[in-house]
């Protein structure tokens, strides 16, 4: 059996400015809009689609990205060149600093909207326990 994720629907306060958001932070583009949905396509074919929420209220929801250890390196300077607020830790405990887990890099932080989104460099569970670095 082969199961792959082709899309998921990340709401939004407004879709344009959150899609521009991920993209540029990530290093991607704001493909053409679909119907009400502004997608951005990541390398592995899936599609985050951006849809303006109804709602006074946008439940966070958590995104990771699996990136090389090159991409991490642009990714983590356009977050610091922004002036975002990272986090070694998913309890956002931890500012102003990275993770060493597994034998590579993470971070999270927030997007506009609240949403958790992380990068990492290795796959949980492929590598060594560090502790945090900076």
């Amino acid at each position: 059996m082969s199961v792959e994720l082709n899309h998921t629907i990340v709401m939004a306060r407004d879709k344009q400015a959150s899609a521009e958001f991920m993209a540029t932070i990530l290093g991607l583009k704001v493909g053409a809009p679909f119907g009400p949905f502004l997608p951005v396509a990541t390398s592995n074919g899936v599609t985050l689609d951006f849809a303006n929420s109804d709602q006074d209220a946008i439940t966070a929801q958590h995104y990771a990205f699996l990136v090389s250890e090159e991409d991490f390196d642009a990714i983590f300077r356009r977050i610091q060149q922004a002036g975002i607020t990272y986090y070694a830790d998913p309890a956002l405990q931890q500012a102003g600093r990275i993770n060493r887990r597994d034998g590579g890099r993470g971070a999270y932080f927030l997007d506009p909207d609240g949403h958790f989104l992380e990068i990492l460099t290795r796959p949980y569970g492929s590598g060594g326990q560090e502790p945090l670095s900076q």
